[in-house]
């Protein structure tokens, strides 16, 4: 294997196509992909070797596949991280974070506005193994400062959160993590690397589903932990023992979206801002979320944390459950599914679909109503994508 020397100082629409790529002995252009399950040693003496990691080289495909390793290296390039390990999902990876960094006993702090398979994920599951979880504001820093306790190792943020938008003052809660002798681990998945890098910012986790934007397309399923390389050997040594592995192919897959990451972020936030302007002046639209229009509540925020204000649009209506069914119902362009980060718009109802297991009370906590609809905004045109929703709030 030969890997690509790359001079310094390139940009991160450089460093999308050319990170991390390694060449077999044929020398191929694109990106191969390792489809085996193990790897063959020469002899006795270099598979002790490689399994002692006193010879670098790849062993079972559970944890080690050249094709996965490229997509890490690619991503911790784009991301300014040390190191990237990469995961079957993004839920696997959120998993993995926790149980490769904490113990029973030890304490999170997590923004209340997070995925509802998180909130699940930190409630339901790691609460049985003795992992407590408390929720606080996404843009109060004092409540996070007064959430601390002696045994708080965890700090979990979206920024922006899913799927009311909400901005988190990355360095501030960096700071108050710091001083307690905690991490701050930050969901980048709403603005990839490309808007936003949390690293820089003083988070010590970035947490993605690769799923979303990096893939770009719908297609595969993926996640990824990037960090400094002492924390990401806990997460590894998880990911070796457990398995919640990315195969190779989603691997090579999640490359080429790599590849078109920095021109589909800058139409997906174009397209995004052109919608929201309208929404906003919708009389059957009550309320707009989006980090890119000035009304948004962390608006100067968000225009000193990201490049631009992402893709992702969230709106009330007029009516409620029944007026938000209608809009979505009405639609004959965008596709009604709970995935994001696709170059087809989607639509969804939050409060019925992705935080649909929240309870009726975390969802009031959380802002997320009844009327509230998420749009993932697409490449389509943007007058197209208005017409569409225009068909539903015509008849509220």
């Amino acid at each position: 294997m030969r890997e690509q020397r790359l001079p310094e100082g390139l940009r991160p629409e450089t460093l999308a196509v050319r990170a991390g790529t390694v060449r077999s002995q044929f020398n191929e252009h694109a990106e191969a992909m390792f489809l085996t399950s193990s790897f063959v040693f020469g002899s006795a003496a270099e598979a002790a070797a490689r399994f002692s990691g006193a010879e670098p080289g790849p062993i079972y495909a559970r944890f080690t596949n050249p094709t996965v390793s490229m997509f890490e290296e690619r991503l911790a390039a784009l991301e300014g991280a040390e190191r990237c390990v990469a995961f079957s999902s993004g839920m696997a990876a959120i998993l993995a974070t926790v149980m490769g960094l904490m113990k029973a006993g030890e304490h999170v702090v997590a923004s209340r506005s997070i995925f509802g398979s998180t909130v699940q994920l930190f409630t339901s599951i790691l609460g049985r193994f003795g992992v407590e979880t408390s929720f606080v504001s996404p843009t109060d820093p004092e409540e996070w400062r007064r959430a601390v306790k002696p045994n708080t190792r965890l700090f979990f943020v979206e920024s922006p959160s899913n799927p009311l938008t909400e901005v988190s003052d990355i360095r501030a809660l960096a700071d108050i993590a710091h001083a307690h002798g905690a991490w701050l681990a930050v969901d980048n998945c709403f603005c990839s690397p490309i808007l936003q890098r949390p690293l820089e910012l003083g988070a010590d986790i970035v947490i993605h589903s690769a799923t979303k934007y990096l893939d770009g397309q719908g297609r595969v399923l993926g996640g990824a932990v990037l960090g400094n390389k002492t924390l990401m050997e806990g997460v590894y040594t998880f990911l070796r023992t457990a398995g919640p592995t990315l195969s190779a192919f989603n691997a090579w897959v999640l490359l080429k979206g790599l590849e078109t990451l920095g021109i589909r972020m800058a139409a997906h936030s174009r397209h995004a801002l052109e919608l929201a302007e309208w929404l906003s002046a919708h009389p059957k639209v009550t309320r707009v979320l989006y980090p890119g229009l000035p009304s948004h509540p962390q608006h100067e925020l968000a225009m000193r944390q990201q490049a631009s204000g992402g893709g992702i649009v969230a709106f009330e209506v007029v009516g409620g459950k029944a007026g938000a069914w209608q809009v979505i119902d009405a639609t004959r362009l965008m596709s009604i599914t709970a995935n994001l980060g696709d170059t087809r718009t989607t639509i969804t109802h939050p409060a019925s679909t992705t935080h649909s297991r929240m309870t009726p009370e975390q969802r009031a906590a959380a802002g997320i109503g009844d009327g509230l609809i998420r749009v993932a905004v697409g490449l389509e045109h943007p007058d197209d994508l208005k017409a569409d929703l225009a068909r539903g709030l015509s008849g509220l």
